[in-house]
């Protein structure tokens, strides 16, 4: 019997998305199997942030800075529902000392290719007519944008022309006498290939363990409020300093960080909050209210607005705040492009590009040593 797919792709959020597209564009035949539906888990609940701003100089910003370009040159191909905006990013800190960091932090990510541009505090309302008069001053970040994320999923698994199967859980990753892939068992049959990749986002470890695989993958719960539609009140996207120490801790306790911007659709979307809490979606109104205040201590005018909604996501955690992308280091024909956190939506195009040169034994486009899985095994 032949095999049905060159690759099977399970996860029809956007880093798997992704991949499916540069998948087939490098000559494969792809499948996508998920147990719902299109952006169904992180994608989903996801602000759609495109950012080299919260990134500190090493392999993250670099698998950034070629996404931003990606993204770019996507924009231009996939129709105009995935709301792309290069309308760039605004870091502001309270006071002076917070100044100072972000000035360091600023000064290291320029050597490695960031652009950004320091606003005294009396020029911030010139980005941010709306802002808090009092602020000691931010960084102007122009790479930074966003984008409509489940519409983007959409479009890059249509552009892909691979094979959509959705509402359709993998039950078993099947291997060989070797210990080699050789399909994938769904409810409805078998699916035969001899290339699994896992993009299950927060669900990752969950389908590595089908193939006895292990990836040490936890969810990290978030909260995003939805405000009324608006006159565009918030140009760009908007956060206070301390949201990048947040991004990188490790700390399973409950942290949150003003983290403001507007859409094209007109609603303000709010965050950001972390904690790992298992796959408890229960609804926090004590964060929802942090996340308001917060907010509106950035932008008072928001005091008097309604908040329509609010929703809860899982971030797909690894212990290293690095993305797992490339071959299991035990199951031969098993992949991993998972583990992104809170920047899948950033880092898809450069994950996906990265898989399918890995896939076809091409030249990656980058260094791709401190993604591997085996680091994970290694360390343990």
């Amino acid at each position: 019997m032949g095999y049905s797919a060159d690759l099977v792709v399970i996860g029809a959020g956007v880093v798997g998305a992704a991949c499916a597209y540069y998948a087939a564009r490098a000559g494969l035949t792809v499948t996508v199997l998920d147990r719902g539906p299109v952006a169904g888990g992180t994608t989903g609940a996801g602000e759609g942030n495109l950012l080299v701003s919260d990134k500190e100089p090493g392999p993250e910003l670099e698998l950034a800075l070629l996404s931003t370009r990606l993204w770019r040159e996507l924009a231009e191909e996939l129709p105009p529902g995935i709301e792309y905006e290069a309308k760039g990013g605004l870091v502001v800190a309270a006071d002076q000392e917070g100044m100072a960091a972000l000035r360091d932090f600023a000064a290291a990510q320029r050597a490695a290719g960031v652009g950004s541009e320091e606003v005294p505090g009396d020029r911030l309302r010139e980005h941010e007519p709306h802002l808090a008069p009092d602020l000691a001053g931010g960084f102007h970040y122009p790479q930074d944008a966003q984008l409509q994320p489940a519409a983007a999923a959409a479009e890059l698994l249509r552009a892909s022309g691979a094979r959509l199967r959705l509402g359709e859980p993998v039950t078993a990753i099947l291997t060989d006498h070797r210990g080699a892939v050789r399909g994938v068992r769904t409810a409805r049959g078998e699916l035969r290939t001899r290339q699994v990749l896992n993009a299950a986002g927060t669900w990752g470890g969950e389908v590595a363990e089908l193939a006895g695989a292990k990836l040490p993958v936890l969810p990290r719960r978030g909260f995003v409020l939805v405000t009324e539609p608006l006159p565009r009140v918030v140009r760009h996207k908007v956060y206070a300093a301390d949201y990048v120490a947040d991004v990188a801790s490790g700390s399973a306790a409950l942290q949150t960080s003003a983290v403001v911007e507007g859409t094209p659709a007109g609603p303000v979307l709010i965050g950001a909050s972390r904690e790992r809490v298992g796959f408890d979606r229960t609804l926090s109104v004590p964060v929802l209210r942090r996340l308001a205040a917060q907010a509106t201590a950035l932008f008072p005018v928001l005091a008097g607005v309604r908040a329509m909604r609010g929703y809860a996501g899982f971030r797909p955690y690894l212990p290293d705040h690095l993305p797992a992308i490339g071959p299991d280091p035990q199951v031969g024909g098993l992949w991993h492009a998972c583990g992104h956190e809170g920047a899948g939506i950033g880092l898809a195009p450069a994950t996906g590009l990265l898989m399918a040169r890995l896939l076809t034994g091409g030249e990656p486009p980058l260094d791709a040593r401190p993604f591997h899985p085996g680091r994970f095994r290694q360390a343990a």
